[in-house]
């Protein structure tokens, strides 16, 4: 039963908040030597619970609409198939994402009694964007955004909890992260380009064709890379963030398996764990660049 909650809650997948926040620690151990500690495994706990929930609400979610009984499932896309397997109980799903909505919001809500309304505001969009993200902004063809708007978030915040202030270096390296993030979301989703179309979602796969939208997979790591050299240009950031450009072969590797690949869902699953391990990678380098700049 545990691993049938533990794959529903795409433990994999969780890597990405747990680098958004590792981020906004690191940054902070740069800026002044020390954290936190309390304070850290709070939040780190806190954003862990809020993107469960999106993961579990959104398993729920294709399933009513039929989306996962469309798909062919894969480690990396189609929904986690605990629901359509009939592993788990729909309204149980249900449940358990609400109940880690309500965690991650009531951890969320003692940070805003001790840092204030910068930290209400971010909860808030986290909450209502979490809860309506299956039925909603899938559908207005925003999803990619969201997962980059929700990694900027993440370490905008966590660096405001220890600090109680907002930075350009916490802004700023927050989208290069939630850029990663968001082309993770966007490379799993060709193989599930058929099923989303048919019941109303709205991917960048889908607007723009899967043939066109591969050209798009160079903007991520092109406008991620930027914002990194542009700040190490102008002394934003420490030289050694630039070991995270050690990642590059990985998304070339990466693009080459899905222009390959494109046609043949089977074929595409290299590209995507592909895609994931250069995500990852760039992401952890990218925090240990603030760890070893220190």
């Amino acid at each position: 039963m545990i691993s049938y909650w533990l794959r529903a809650i795409r433990v994999k997948f969780l890597l990405a908040s747990v680098i958004a926040v590792s981020l906004g620690l690191s940054i902070t151990w740069w800026n002044s030597g020390g954290i936190d500690i309390f304070q850290a495994i709070l939040t780190m706990a806190g954003v862990v619970a809020l993107h469960a929930s999106v993961d579990l609400l959104n398993d729920y979610w294709d399933f009513k609409r039929g989306i996962d009984t469309k798909t062919k499932r894969t480690s990396m896309s189609g929904g986690t198939g605990v629901l359509p397997e009939g592993l788990l109980k729909p309204k149980s799903v249900y449940n358990a994402g609400i109940l880690f909505l309500i965690i991650g919001g009531l951890i969320g809500g003692y940070f805003v009694m001790l840092h204030g309304v910068v930290i209400g505001a971010i909860l808030a969009f986290a909450i209502v964007s979490i809860y309506f993200y299956s039925t909603k902004i899938v559908n207005w063809g925003l999803a990619e955004v969201f997962v980059a708007v929700k990694g900027t978030l993440i370490v905008m915040g966590t660096y405001y909890i220890q600090n109680s202030d907002l930075t350009d270096i916490s802004i700023l390296s927050g989208i290069v992260v939630g850029i990663l993030s968001s082309l993770v979301l966007f490379v799993t989703s060709f193989p599930d380009h058929d099923a989303d179309k048919e019941k109303g979602r709205r991917t960048l796969v889908i607007l723009f064709g899967k043939r066109n939208a591969v050209s798009i997979y160079y903007i991520f790591p092109i406008v991620s890379y930027s914002v990194i050299l542009g700040c190490v240009v102008m002394s934003i950031i420490p030289l050694f963030c630039l070991i995270s450009f050690a990642a590059i072969p990985v998304a070339i590797n990466s693009i080459k398996k899905l222009k390959s690949s494109v046609s043949d869902n089977d074929k595409v699953i290299p590209a995507m764990r592909s895609t994931l391990m250069f995500s990852r990678l760039a992401g952890t380098l990218f925090v240990i660049g603030f760890l070893i700049g220190y």
